[in-house]
Order: structure tokens, then C-alpha cells, then sequence
């Protein structure tokens, strides 16, 4: 099963933007891959068939600390 992360740059939109996710699909604040290092330390981490969700999220609100969504 293929998973996306959401990265923010600050705890607060990380935090914000899982609980709207949630009120869609499930969705779990997780520690930011080392690998991506550009980041608050903590993600949103989603099922790939929910990126519609997600992408429909970011384009209704702003988040000024959006990095990007990346695949794991």
C-alpha cells in the first residue's frame, strides 16, 4: 500500500491540516522522515487513494509553511 506524507515547516499547520484530513480519511501525524529535512519534525501521513482529499484541502486553505507532499 503506498502512503503520502504532507510537510509543513510549522507544528501548528501540521497539526491543523491532519484534523481537517481527518474529517475525510484517516490520517496520522508522524516524525518526518530524516530524509526530507526541510520540515518541522512532525508530517501528515495518508493513504495515496485520499491524495484527492488532501490536494483539495491545501487549495481551499492557506498554509504558509506548505513544503510539498511526498510519497513513501
Amino acid at each position: 500500500m503506498q502512503y503520502y506524507i504532507a510537510v509543513f515547516r510549522a507544528r501548528s499547520e501540521t497539526i491543523s491540516f491532519a484534523g481537517l484530513l481527518r474529517s475525510y480519511c484517516p490520517a496520522q501525524v508522524i516524525n518526518t522522515p530524516r530524509t526530507i529535512n526541510v520540515s518541522c519534525g512532525i508530517s501528515v501521513k495518508f493513504n495515496a487513494n485520499n491524495l484527492g482529499y488532501a490536494k483539495e484541502i491545501l487549495s481551499r486553505r492557506r498554509f504558509d509553511t506548505f513544503v510539498g507532499l511526498f510519497p513513501i
